[in-house]
């Protein structure tokens, strides 16, 4: 297993203490100079600290082949800099210039139909392009050279977000890649055939010139799964050896510079193998938009806790969210009165040291010209603005108080996330289109949540063992040593809830055999048959099922045809009886080992697992566990010297009222009167201890 990178964090400019970074995208190069004092008056009122500068300015900076003009790009680093803004440098990678493509078109990347990106937009390139590298390398070595001991950069922000468009080439250039990729993952083409099961439909290889990535094999036809599978992992590792070149060239020339990228990580993106890719980072930063609707706190709470547990709760670095509407959705919905400050406390309570946007400066052209900034087109006039301002002040005000150097609280309960469960389950040959892994994690959060329980989120080869209670909700993939991982925890006490479509496949994507599900069957108590798919496409099919504790599933249920001797049963199944599902096992609670584990055979949502919360943790020995509010979310931060800092969010839309903990630092939308708290909607409140 790769070693994780050192832990290094941007330092503050001379001068100058440690704050919360505060800022955002920074894009002088759209504005004419006469703007860009405006802008530093502005980030100076609003508490700016630090901005990324350069992302999309490869054009600008490289105005043709080997001519470069660093002259703007100095004057505005200076003026930050002497106003006592850091700056976050770009490689400006991202998105190669036109005289590149024009001179050079195989750089393009093509879609699995064989058809040429072109230009026009971004990230129009092949991440396995040696030419394309070429040219990467030699700007960022330009880039580094030049600024190289500058006082006012504090960190590198190599490229930008990997894989947003880019993330599957099917080129002639990826095709050589994946095949050098499979040969140094199996060694022989023998171990291909097998790892992929060629036999199925003649798909044998004699040899490695016979792999060809994934490409158009006609509508209505199935990819072979493991091959499929293979091709997304090599997707992302070719993209993080892309990485790792460009921020090896920027380090040999400042090495004293910490280096990232912007990661995606939200509940429903899996473009990357974002944990994998966290060994290779400085720090970890992340980019999160909001989730609109009745799930937007949640989901955000959710999302900012994977991103902890990615940096092994290390303090991480929100590079992008918004401070109201974005542009890519069908319909754009703004922030309600509060979000903008809450969303940002809400990060900074799971981890994030660093709060910054997309972007400084509405654009006043261009496809992102309708995104929200922190300078909206109304100007400094505006609500957003004041509350971007605000938001400045709170930042201080905890920094003040001591929030640098505390990190996120460990929470007795993990909820595990697996990148490659969520790629398997995927494919568009299984039980049911609409079961992926990705659905199941935000759900059960949610749910504890609802409980009073702030679960952490853990990757699947983070340490999740370390927890008192785990849930492996809906992980398809069950590795043989992760299945180790697993039997070793509850045989040693572990307290495991796991779900319907967990360990159905190992890492290849073939099914343990014997029975659902797999290599935990004797772990839960339980032996699956087959599964129970619901839907409404057909007239008369099952679209839900009922439990005997009045919960309700949907889209999928574990036929289970036999129970352990050990085992408790604590639900069943409740339907017509000529279906077979009436009084079949449906939730089922064993002991193993020291342990004890928790199966629960059906897709219950939120409420449905809600409901089913106080018996499945009274099963566990668990019943202890939450106790807090469940319409307030609340997380702690604490520090080696004890402090511990509380923040606790409403999340419902009526008025919630709680005790007071400690001494308020910050708040926004709540009141204090006595020792009581009443946190209006939208709003938070943090207290130190």
């Amino acid at each position: 297993m790769t070693q994780r990178r050192s832990y290094r964090w941007p330092q503050p400019l001379a001068g100058q203490q440690a704050r919360i970074w505060y800022g955002g995208d920074y894009n002088p190069d759209q504005w004419p100079e006469e703007v860009w004092d405006d802008d530093v008056r502005l980030m100076k009122k609003a508490g700016v600290n630090l901005v990324s500068v350069g992302i999309f300015s490869w054009a600008k900076i490289e105005t043709s082949e080997g001519v470069y003009d660093f002259d703007w790009l100095d004057r505005i680093i200076n003026k930050l800099g002497e106003a006592g803004i850091a700056v976050d440098l770009a490689s400006a990678t991202a998105s190669p210039p036109m005289w590149l493509t024009q001179a050079h078109p195989e750089v393009l990347w093509k879609d699995y139909r064989g058809d040429v990106c072109q230009p026009g937009a971004r990230q129009h390139w092949r991440p396995t392009s040696p030419v394309f590298r070429e040219y990467a390398l030699k700007l960022c070595r330009a880039m580094a050279e030049h600024y190289k001991g500058n006082p006012y950069v504090v960190a590198w922000h190599v490229s930008n977000e990997y894989g947003c468009h880019n993330r599957f080439d099917y080129s002639e250039d990826a095709e050589r890649a994946f095949r050098k990729w499979c040969e140094e993952r199996y060694g022989t083409i023998d171990a291909v055939n097998d790892a992929w099961g060629t036999a199925f439909w003649a798909q044998r290889m004699n040899d490695f010139t016979e792999i060809v990535p994934p490409r158009f094999i006609g509508d209505g036809n199935f990819m072979n799964p493991g091959k499929l599978l293979d091709f997304k992992r090599f997707s992302s590792d070719a993209l993080k050896a892309f990485y790792v070149a460009e921020r090896d060239a920027l380090a040999e020339i400042t090495p004293d510079l910490p280096l990232t990228t912007n990661f995606m990580v939200s509940a429903a993106g899996s473009v990357l193998d974002y944990d994998d890719w966290g060994r290779e980072v400085d720090f970890v930063s992340n980019d999160h938009y909001f989730i609109p609707g009745e799930a937007h706190l949640d989901e955000l709470a959710f999302s900012a806790s994977l991103v902890d547990g990615i940096a092994r709760k290390d303090p991480w670095f929100l590079m992008e969210h918004s401070t109201s509407a974005v542009n890519w959705r069908p319909v754009n919905y703004r922030k309600e009165p509060g979000q903008l400050v809450r969303d940002s406390l809400a990060h900074v309570a799971m981890g994030a040291d660093a709060v910054c946007y997309f972007q400084w400066r509405q654009s006043k052209a261009g496809a992102e010209k309708f995104h929200s900034a922190m300078v909206p087109h109304a100007g400094e006039d505006s609500d957003v603005f004041r509350d971007v301002c605000e938001l400045g002040a709170d930042l201080n005000t905890l920094a003040d108080n001591g929030l640098l150097g505390t990190k996120l609280a460990k929470s007795k309960v993990a909820v595990v996330f697996d990148y490659e469960s969520e790629w398997a389950s995927e494919h568009t040959a299984t039980p049911t289109q609409k079961v992926h892994h990705v659905d199941e994690p935000l759900q059960w959060f949610r749910a504890l949540a609802d409980h009073g329980v702030t679960a952490d989120v853990v990757p699947v080869r983070g340490a999740w063992d370390d927890y008192e209670m785990v849930v492996l909700p809906s992980v398809y993939l069950l590795s043989e040593e992760t299945t180790r991982r697993v039997r070793d925890y509850v045989v040693g006490g572990g307290r495991l809830v796991v779900t319907y479509y967990t360990g159905i496949s190992d890492e290849r994507d073939h099914v343990w055999l014997g029975g659902y599900p797999g290599s935990i069957r004797d772990v839960v108590g339980v032996r699956g048959e087959e599964f129970m798919p619901m839907g409404d496409d057909f007239p008369g099919v099952p679209d839900c099922l009922g439990l005997s504790n009045g919960a309700v599933a949907h889209d999928i249920a574990d036929v289970i045809g036999s129970v352990d001797g050990t085992a408790t049963v604590l639900e069943t199944f409740k339907d017509d009886p000529w279906t077979g599902m009436d009084g079949a096992p449906a939730i089922v609670a064993h002991t193993f080992g020291e342990g004890r584990s928790v199966y629960v055979g059906a897709r219950l949502g939120r409420d449905g697992i809600a409901l089913s919360l106080p018996e499945i943790l009274d099963s566990l020995g668990m019943a202890e566990v939450g106790g807090n509010d469940g319409r307030v979310l609340r997380v702690e931060r604490e520090g080696a010297d004890g402090s511990r800092f509380v923040f606790s969010f409403n999340r419902t839309h009526e008025t919630v009222r709680v005790p007071v903990e400690g001494e308020v630092v910050v708040s926004s939308f709540a009141e204090v009167s006595g020792e009581t708290i009443s946190i209006k909607p939208n709003g938070v409140i943090v207290t130190k201890q």
